[in-house]
């Protein structure tokens, strides 16, 4: 084929139809996807302040004070910028290193949680097909192991992961409220956090 015979072409993006490239599903699967995706945000929050409920509960040893101090800043920052499986990891530890903890399945809720960032990951980062006649799709997702998810996701499979993942932010926020403390931005009750420091 010479250069002469070369069919260029570019889209047309008036021809595009409304709301391109979400156009096939119905508002209320979006809707639902949205705040499937912002409830694992607040997951993600409340780890954080779950991080920060624990090692501030702590008590350490005088040896123990200047050494935990100079650790607890960054610590907490990647509790405000670490991803779901990260801080799943680093609220086990916190947990698991506060002689107070009083919830005994750490390691279970762990991996649940650990287990709910597979989903996470495909809702955030799919590429979302066209719905099939029941209103159900299969993202195109490809995992670090390049395994392909094959589940059609359809709107009351997304309320179910969000029941789900409130669900795991209720047990998160009961492992700090079982102590007897309030969780941090809560009005709830409990002791609050900030007497610990004092």
């Amino acid at each position: 084929m010479s250069h002469d015979e070369v069919k260029r072409a570019i889209i047309n993006r008036g021809k595009l139809p409304p709301m391109f490239p979400t156009h096939g599903h119905s508002p209320e699967f979006w809707e639902q996807l949205g705040r499937t995706v912002a409830t694992f945000g607040f997951l993600e929050e409340v780890l954080g302040k779950a991080i920060f409920a624990f090692t501030a509960t702590r008590q350490y040893s005088a040896e123990e004070v200047d050494a935990a101090y100079q650790s607890w800043l960054p610590q907490l920052e990647r509790a405000l910028t670490d991803q779901l499986w990260n801080l799943a990891e680093s609220f086990g530890k916190a947990a698991r290193d506060n002689p107070a903890t009083t919830t005994e399945n750490i390691g279970e809720l762990i991996d649940d949680i650990k287990k709910a960032t597979v989903i996470r990951n495909v809702l955030c980062h799919g590429s979302w097909r066209l719905p099939d006649e029941s209103g159900a799709s299969t993202p195109l997702f490809i995992n670090r192991k390049n395994e392909k998810f094959d589940t059609a996701i359809d709107l009351a499979y997304l309320k179910q992961v969000q029941v789900h993942v409130v669900g795991l932010i209720c047990s998160v926020i009961d492992t700090v409220t079982h102590m007897g403390w309030q969780f941090p931005g809560g009005a709830g009750p409990g002791k609050p956090i900030v007497s610990a420091l004092l």
